[in-house]
Parts: structure tokens; C-alpha cells; sequence
């Protein structure tokens, strides 16, 4: 895989607004995301992480504000292989091998056979490459959607809670998977509705309600809320967003 730039921003979101059905669905939302790190995205379910993440990929129609990608408008073509997304249902065939998975999507981005076992290697499925889909754990399944993503050689993988419903062991060992990939010079943007995962991230996106409350790192949020615990951080955040 090659290494891309870790320079500048991935991710540029400016006064995002998204409706749908007429209600208000992400308000006012501005961040960045710097190159080559691991930005987490957090906040209860519902609060809109799934609709902002689509927004980045480009597949959400938006009512207002500006989305840039790798310094594209989100959902360009020339994006269409830079950008990896791994939604939250595992998106892989259940009657094939899961090595044709990742065969049948590199060859949607034009990759080569060896960019497929490479893929497989950086999830640590080379020795399950003849398994079908429908012999696979929920964990195993996570990982065969990642290197779905990772045949394309992406620079950034957006992750839609892809540790959700994993025991803690299949946790931790994505998570390093997920530190292996930032230390190639990839950007991960990874959804969590669990704030134990913060630890994991170098940056924090703190969402509520359709809102940005905070970006941060979590040294930071310890920082200014006073507590040593993230979930109790988090919770001390909205506390003080709702007394101003």
C-alpha cells in the first residue's frame, strides 16, 4: 500500500445542516479532521454520527453547508478511490469465499491480486481466505468489510461502529488493526457510541442531538471538564453545555 500525505486536513466540514422528513437532523455542525490520525466520533445512538459520516462519503443530500474531502468535494469522483467506508452491517457476500469478497471489490477499484492478499494480510485473514461468509463470526465479518475497504488502497476510512456487538477481545485486536493502518500514514474517522473507545483516538468529535458539542483529545477533555473518567467527561460536558 502506498503512503499517502499526512499533512493538513482529511476532513473539512463547514455550517452542515441536514433535514430529512423535516426535521432537523445535523445543526450547524463545523469540524476539521486531520491527515494520518485517528479521529473518534462519539455520542449516544441516534444523535446523528451515521448521517454525518454519509455526508463525508457523499451518499447523504445535505440542506446547507460545505463538505471536503482529501480536499475534493465529498462524494467526488476523483474520491472514489481514496475514501474507504465500512458501514455498520457488515457489507460482504455470505456465499462467497472471503477472498472473492475482496476479489469482486478490487476489482470494482481496478486492484491487483496481489493489492487483495494485501488486504487480507492487514486484517489477518490470509488464513481464512477460503471460508464463506456464512462461516464467519460477527468479529471475522467486520474484518472481511475492512479489507473490502483496504483493497482500494484508500488514505482515509471513514468507520461506522465496527466494533458494535464485539466481545472485548475481537475489540482490542480491531483496534490495533486500526493503530497499525494510522501508523501507515491512513486517517480513520471511527464512530463509537461506547466512550471507552476514546482512549484509542487522538482526537474526539463529541456529539449530541444533531450537534457538535467538542473536538478534542481526550487529554483535553480531561482536562477541561476535571474528571479522570471519558464517560463521566462526556457526561460533565453536556451538563455544562445545558447551564450555559
Amino acid at each position: 500500500m502506498t503512503a499517502p500525505t499526512t499533512t493538513g486536513e482529511a476532513i473539512a466540514v463547514e455550517h452542515l445542516e441536514v433535514r430529512r422528513g423535516g426535521h432537523q437532523v445535523l445543526q450547524d455542525i463545523t469540524l476539521s479532521v486531520p491527515r494520518g490520525s485517528i479521529t473518534g466520533l462519539l455520542g449516544p445512538s441516534g444523535c446523528g454520527k451515521t448521517t454525518l459520516m454519509r455526508s463525508i462519503v457523499g451518499t447523504q443530500l445535505i440542506a446547507a453547508g460545505s463538505v471536503r474531502v482529501l480536499g475534493e468535494a465529498a462524494g467526488s469522483r476523483g474520491l472514489r478511490r481514496r475514501v474507504g467506508y465500512v458501514t455498520q452491517a457488515p457489507s460482504i457476500y455470505d456465499d462467497l469465499t472471503v477472498a472473492d469478497n475482496v476479489s469482486y471489490f478490487g476489482a470494482l477499484y481496478g486492484a491487483s491480486a496481489d493489492g487483495v492478499e494485501t488486504a487480507l494480510a492487514a486484517v489477518g485473514l490470509t488464513d481464512w481466505r477460503d471460508h464463506r461468509g456464512n462461516e464467519l463470526s460477527g468479529g471475522q465479518r467486520t474484518r472481511v468489510s475492512l479489507a473490502c475497504a483496504l483493497v482500494a488502497d484508500p488514505e482515509l476510512l471513514v468507520l461506522d461502529e465496527p466494533t458494535v456487538g464485539l466481545d472485548p477481545v475481537l475489540r482490542a485486536d480491531l483496534w490495533e488493526q486500526f493503530h497499525a493502518l494510522a501508523k501507515q500514514g491512513r486517517t480513520l474517522l471511527v464512530s463509537s457510541h461506547v466512550m471507552d473507545e476514546a482512549e484509542h483516538c487522538d482526537r474526539l468529535l463529541l456529539m449530541r442531538e444533531g450537534r457538535l458539542l467538542a473536538q478534542l483529545s481526550p487529554a483535553e477533555l480531561r482536562s477541561d471538564t476535571g474528571e479522570s473518567s471519558l464517560e463521566n467527561a462526556f457526561l460533565k460536558l453536556i451538563r455544562m453545555g445545558e447551564e450555559l
